[in-house]
């Protein structure tokens, strides 16, 4: 682990497929909120039951992150997701060259005072982060990312888990199809 590196729980292979997952999400233009693509892709009722499990959880699930990405649009705050896995991305750049141009574009788009998609970070924060730019490293933006990932975590997730949208979702949910598995009974001689 590198040092000054915040590690949130997430493998980097993991953020990065999740970071694909997020793309085609938001670029989606039928994307309907809170259902998954419809067939085999369906999520199961107790893949949906997992997600309840923890917020790392429902973040490794493909539909999971469809249905929660779609929650924070609904409550137009899908910049949270968006800005985590900008930071992951960001971290994972092999060309340290690469770096001031990335840092200078997630900064642009969710952290500087005209940002369009502006995320809600404490002014000290803020403040920290943009010194960090200055002289861009791969850890550069952990705080604020720590800040977003912490917010959605006791905030926005607990939120989707209550939701109407998440009640619906486990609700059409089907059972995965295998059976349970029964305890063997032992003949007695």
């Amino acid at each position: 682990m590198r040092s000054g590196h915040l590690s949130l729980g997430i493998r980097p292979s993991l953020a990065k497929e999740l970071k694909a997952r997020l793309g085609n999400i938001l670029h989606q233009s039928q994307w309907r909120p809170f259902s998954c693509k419809m067939g085999r892709n369906k999520p199961t009722l107790e893949e949906c039951l997992r997600w309840k499990g923890s917020f790392e959880q429902l973040l490794s699930s493909k539909c999971g992150l469809y249905a929660f990405t779609a929650f924070l649009l609904s409550e137009f705050s899908e910049e949270n997701i968006a800005f985590y896995f900008a930071c992951e991305d960001y971290r994972s750049t092999k060309c340290r060259a690469k770096l001031p141009a990335k840092a200078q574009k997630i900064y642009n788009e969710f952290i500087g005072s005209d940002a369009p998609r502006e995320i809600n970070i404490d002014h000290e924060t803020r403040d920290i982060t943009k010194a960090n730019m200055h002289s861009p490293s791969p850890c550069c933006f952990d705080q604020a990312q720590h800040k977003i990932y912490m917010l959605m975590a006791k905030d926005c997730y607990p939120r989707f888990l209550r939701s109407p949208a998440f009640r619906d979702l486990v609700s059409e949910a089907k059972p995965s199809g295998k059976p349970p598995k029964e305890p063997r009974l032992v003949k007695k001689a």
